[in-house]
């Protein structure tokens, strides 16, 4: 098996467990900035153990470190976004408004990668997004959650981007406990100022502990150093364009769970087949680019 394909296999993987990232949204009871928090704390804990267990050198420049920071802001500014817009709609609205990332990276990337906007990447963005308009009759009623669900679009696209550029320089769990480490300080300095840490915040039932536990171990550690790892191998477009199956699993989720009210419908299973089309659509041509490319330059030795 070729590590290309081993590497698109563990991203498969990595976005089935997201593919339960709305669900815990819906299972843990607190709101939001409360939930986000938990989450990375105890990611950072785990993190941090695993690093010390493996004696990981945590040293990195300092212009580094902040560039990581900062994009650790990004991060639960994203997660914020994406968590409120399920409690303010459902999860079907909310991955309905993040599948417009794909979109978003195809504009987002070429800026940082300094290539030329590819046309067909644009087109497929297009796609993804019809096909999402096809799955779900979006109501008026959840413009606040489709908001909130774009800007998580739009977020994820720009950090996904930044790690691809930062991961060839630094290894991914260094890349994570900076970037989760400086998410936690950046929201802990908001939560702050604005008052929230109050007693009724760190109130959190037996039930939310366990589901914030099995969410921030299984559900986020792990998947996220793994993608942090696999944008060495693949590209940001790539990543974002995938990820579109967690809508997929998200909503499959969600309506045998919480009886949302968006049914599976033979719509649902075309624009599914649309999804995947366009998925595998991009990585037949990766594959043949990247062919024409290695062919070109064995001509050129």
């Amino acid at each position: 098996m070729s590590d290309k394909l081993k590497s698109y296999l563990l991203l498969h993987l990595i976005v089935f467990i997201w593919g339960w990232s709305p669900i815990f949204g819906r299972l843990i009871s607190v709101e939001a900035l409360p939930l986000i928090w938990f989450r990375i704390l105890i990611t950072v804990i785990v993190v941090s153990i695993y690093l010390i267990g493996i004696k990981q050198n945590l040293k990195i420049s300092r212009i580094n470190a902040l560039k990581l920071i900062a994009i650790g802001g990004v991060i639960a500014f994203h997660w914020f976004c994406f968590y409120h817009a399920i409690k303010v709609s459902n999860v079907s609205v909310t991955l309905a408004a993040f599948s417009t990332g794909t979109l978003f990276s195809a504009l987002i990337e070429p800026l940082f990668y300094k290539r030329k906007i590819s046309g067909y990447e644009i087109i497929f963005g297009l796609i993804i997004i019809g096909a999402i308009i096809l799955i779900l009759n979006v109501e008026t009623q959840y413009t606040l959650g489709i908001i909130f669900g774009v800007m998580a679009a739009i977020t994820s696209s720009l950090f996904t981007v930044w790690n691809g550029l930062i991961v060839r320089k630094i290894e991914s769990p260094v890349m994570t406990i900076y970037e989760l480490g400086g998410g936690l300080a950046v929201l802990s300095i908001f939560l702050s100022i604005n008052g929230n840490f109050s007693p009724e915040f760190f109130k959190v039932s037996l039930s939310d502990t366990l589901w914030l536990l099995l969410f921030s171990t299984i559900g986020t550690a792990f998947p996220f150093v793994a993608s942090v790892n696999l944008l060495k191998k693949i590209s940001p477009y790539t990543m974002t364009l995938t990820v579109n199956l967690e809508t997929v699993y998200g909503i499959i989720w969600a309506y045998f769970l919480f009886n949302e009210d968006k049914q599976v419908t033979p719509y649902f299973y075309i624009g599914t087949t649309i999804i995947l089309f366009a998925i595998f659509a991009n990585a037949i041509i990766k594959y043949y680019q990247s062919k024409k490319l290695n062919a070109v330059n064995e001509q050129r030795q």
